[in-house]
């Protein structure tokens, strides 16, 4: 039966909201007509779930909701349905930052290639109010796509300024970390972390210099005027040995490495570590750290491991330890990434009992022990060994005390008689002579 035909069977009322509720949806029109119809009981039911549905159409078309902005229910690496539109978190009654949303008039909107969260180019404002922040719009309608305020950044060290490696022209890549997004540290439960944030600038030449905006040195200063330093990699901390292939000659600051199967860079900067540029993002600061070590040091290639320890905001005796395995790490950056854990006092556990090799006793001798078993089984076996020891010992003790016992129950009787069948077997002897001698004369008879 068609969804007319199903509509005619029902009351006027019902049917009008069905249809204005489920316009768009003629299939589920059909399915609640016909529930409607098989249940008419339920007639008040199905003509109040349109009316509702025909009410949030009106708001979301309207663009609020009853408790607030649309939610787009973005999900960006493992952020939650908290995200609101544009990508600014909600405040906790439900409205939108304004200082985010609000125009920045005096603020000037510079181009820029984001890689993250999203990939692709906007228009940069980076504010010199220490109310506002950092935020990407719309080229078309200059709506807010994403941001962060200059407070949600926690550490002046989070905001980092990194020559892009591998690419023909020299580009910077600014990576902001903001609180508990540096992909070590633990959030608290209730808090919504935002996502680190990437984009691309060009490099000014001093020739280019009256002619082009210096768009890096732009960033720089405005995050200066809120007391943010940019951070930027140096020879003094780490310079990389490995020549680049597009751009001979010029220094590099980054070591190429592999997390699993993915491809990425190590810059090690002043104030930490910092893992780039795909996600996630990683910012090992140095408080977080505790231990760095080598693995498969091989001829050409060694692993890096970085071991953290960070505890809860909410519980600070309850910590947590990560690691972090970064392979494939070229042999010629080795000299450099020694003398840069050695220089800030960066714990070198690669001796650590939890590294070393396992000794398994496979060619062991038969009989032995495994060498790797535990205390306790090895105390065992040596209350074994002690208690056999022990036993010989009463068992010789007890030998002695019967032969103590034979000499004290010794009878000299018993000697006439050991010596009368000593005499025995001496005529035994003598008549074995005899016979022999008598038996050598007819030998020598039979001869004759």
């Amino acid at each position: 039966m068609s969804a007319k035909h199903l509509v005619k069977d029902l009351n006027t009322s019902t049917a009008t909201h069905i249809n204005s509720a489920f316009a768009v949806r003629p299939d589920l029109k059909r399915e609640v007509c016909d529930a409607a119809v098989t249940y008419p009981q339920l007639s008040n039911l199905f003509t109040g779930i349109s009316k509702y549905v025909c009410e949030l159409r009106v708001e979301a078309e309207a663009g609020v909701c009853a408790e607030g902005p649309v939610t787009k229910r973005r999900k960006l690496n493992g952020t939650d349905s908290r995200e609101t539109e544009n990508g600014l978190p909600n405040r906790p009654n439900g409205t939108k930052s304004e200082t985010m949303k609000a125009d920045w008039p005096l603020v000037p909107a510079i181009e820029a290639s984001f890689s993250v969260p999203q990939r692709k180019k906007l228009l940069l404002q980076v504010s010199r109010n220490r109310s506002e922040g950092i935020r990407a719009l719309n080229p078309g309608n200059r709506q807010v796509e994403f941001g962060l305020r200059w407070k949600d950044i926690a550490r002046k060290e989070h905001l980092v300024c990194l020559p892009v490696p591998e690419k023909a022209q020299a580009t910077y890549n600014f990576c902001v970390f903001p609180t508990f997004g540096d992909g070590v540290s633990i959030p608290p439960d209730s808090l919504l972390v935002h996502e680190p944030m990437v984009w691309t600038v060009p490099e000014v030449k001093v020739k280019d210099i009256t002619e082009k905006p210096n768009y890096r040195r732009t960033v720089i200063e405005a995050a200066g005027s809120v007391n943010i330093t940019v951070v930027e990699p140096s020879a003094e901390e780490f310079e990389s040995q490995v020549q680049q292939a597009l751009r001979m000659g010029e220094k590099s600051y980054h070591v190429k490495a592999f997390r699993g199967s993915k491809d990425g860079f190590l810059y090690f900067l002043s104030t930490g570590i910092v893992w780039a540029f795909k996600k996630p993002l990683y910012f090992f600061s140095f408080p977080v750290i505790a231990s760095i070590s080598y693995s498969s040091v091989l001829q050409r290639t060694f692993n890096l491991n970085i071991t953290t320890q960070t505890s809860s905001p909410s519980n600070p005796s309850d910590t947590q330890s990560q690691d972090f395995e970064f392979s494939m790490i070229d042999q010629a950056d080795f000299a450099g990434i020694d003398a840069y854990i050695k220089r800030h006092s960066l714990q070198d556990a690669s001796m650590a009992e939890a590294r070393r090799a396992k000794k398994l006793n496979i060619n062991g001798t038969r009989g032995e022990k495994d060498t790797t078993e535990g205390d306790g089984e090895r105390e065992s076996e040596l209350e074994k060994a002690a208690r056999e020891v022990e036993g010989r010992e009463g068992q010789g003790a007890e030998d002695d005390e019967d032969e103590e016992e034979d000499d004290e129950n010794f009878d000299p009787g018993s000697e006439g008689d050991s010596e009368g069948s000593g005499t025995s077997d001496e005529e035994d002897d003598v008549h074995a002579g005899g016979d022999r001698e008598e038996e050598a004369g007819e030998d020598e008879d039979e001869e004759e």
